[in-house]
């Protein structure tokens, strides 16, 4: 035989454009069932994506916030002693953590044993749980925190029956304006100011906050301070965390309990990854179902089929054709879910950022590492179906129904 004649009866090869041609034909053939098929794959994807997305732009919003809160913020509470009684700090210890070379700022809050209602209508025993707390004037610039109605205590108010309500006591006491009065004890109180919510230290919005004269000249407080309140530079927080307890109350610093409230929020996002972890695992299972419901798909697509692939190997197409064109079905099927997934977990992220007041942040990698994963899943289940279908004798396929 001439080099010729082999020439004409070598097979020929399909073109990249005519392999995903006819790949997409198989799949415009079974609509109702390739999006349905689709849709597992879509559902996985569009879970990891989402997760991802949220997780990565809820930390970005957390970050953001403490750089604007600041985490050079140190707390230091009075506790108990060994026999059980409350400690009180010294009337000056603020003055001698002022005395701390890295501290910038110090003030102090005292807590007052006094009842709050909205009016004397109101009885003792049904009092909305509001504490109240003897505050230095000095203390919104301590803590970054921010005075949504009304004013602050002055040097004038300090003196007064004058009070300043956190945000929760505002509202469980049913006061929206400035210009009210509650009744403090037997006393009846101004309120001169409503706070907004003050993120790292959220005991504040449910108290209601005096002067430290008001509050001896009213209520008898002793003055000793229970919590102080100090900012330092970054790079010296945690010197300054390290000597606070015995500054505050020399000789019993094992009863002061020194924290840092940024912690809270770094915990916070401890917590979110853990739980972002999770999300993803039960997003790889809806990827996995997903996998199945393709492979089940394409393995009944050469069921229904054989007669088709019959033809085509009768007219010259090789297994190792065959084998290619299934795969690129299962390939396309599972490239469809992957992209419908990832714009619907995009979108997801960008709404639901958008309700929560964060900046939407989609990581390129989960994009990126989503549409490989589907196609991974794509391969893996379309192998099977395709060997399968190029083990297909022609004359048995044709023979067939």
């Amino acid at each position: 035989m001439s080099a010729a004649n082999d020439a004409r009866l070598r097979p020929a090869r399909l073109s990249p454009v005519d392999v995903l041609r006819v790949g997409a034909s198989g799949l415009r053939s079974r609509r109702a069932r390739v999006l349905l098929s689709a849709l597992g794959i879509a559902i996985g994807i569009a879970t990891m994506v989402a997760v991802v997305g949220l997780s990565t732009s809820s930390r970005a919003d957390l970050l953001a916030r403490l750089d604007r809160l600041g985490t050079n913020l140190l707390t230091a509470e009075a506790g108990k002693d060994v026999d059980g009684k409350e400690v009180k700090l010294p009337v000056n210890a603020v003055a001698m953590v002022e005395r701390i070379g890295p501290v910038l700022a110090a003030t102090a809050t005292g807590h007052v044993d006094v009842r709050v209602r909205r009016s004397d209508v109101v009885p003792e025993e049904m009092a909305p749980g509001v504490t109240t707390q003897a505050a230095r004037t000095d203390l919104l610039d301590a803590l970054g925190a921010k005075v949504a109605r009304g004013r602050w205590l002055d040097a004038a108010s300090e003196r007064l029956p004058a009070v300043v309500l956190g945000a929760i006591a505002a509202d469980r006491l049913g006061i929206t304006e400035p210009g009210a009065k509650i009744l403090m004890g037997d006393e009846w109180f101004v309120v001169t100011g409503i706070l907004a919510k003050v993120e790292l230290v959220p005991t504040i919005d449910r108290v209601a906050l005096v002067g430290f004269p008001s509050a001896v000249r009213y209520f008898g407080f002793d003055g000793h301070p229970t919590m102080i309140f100090e900012r330092s530079t970054d790079a010296s927080v945690t010197a300054v965390r390290d000597v606070l307890a015995r500054t505050v109350n020399p000789g019993d610093e094992h009863s002061v309990t020194v924290s840092r409230p940024s912690d809270a929020l770094a915990a916070k996002a401890a917590t979110d990854r853990g739980l972002t972890t999770l999300m993803l695992g039960l997003g790889a299972v809806a990827l996995l179902v997903g996998g199945v419901g393709v492979a089940n798909t394409m393995v009944i697509s050469v069921l229904e089929r054989r007669q088709e692939i019959g033809l085509r190997r009768a007219i010259g197409a090789t297994r190792g054709a065959i084998r290619v064109q299934f795969l690129t079905e299962s390939l396309l099927l599972s490239a469809l879910g992957g992209v419908v997934g990832a714009v619907l977990g995009s979108a997801a992220t960008f709404g639901f950022a958008r309700v929560q007041g964060w900046t939407a942040v989609v990581p390129m990698w989960a994009l990126g590492g989503g549409l490989g994963a589907t196609l991974v899943i794509g391969v893996l289940a379309g192998l099977y179906p395709a060997v399968r279908a190029s083990r297909v004798r022609p004359t048995v396929a044709l023979n067939s129904g």
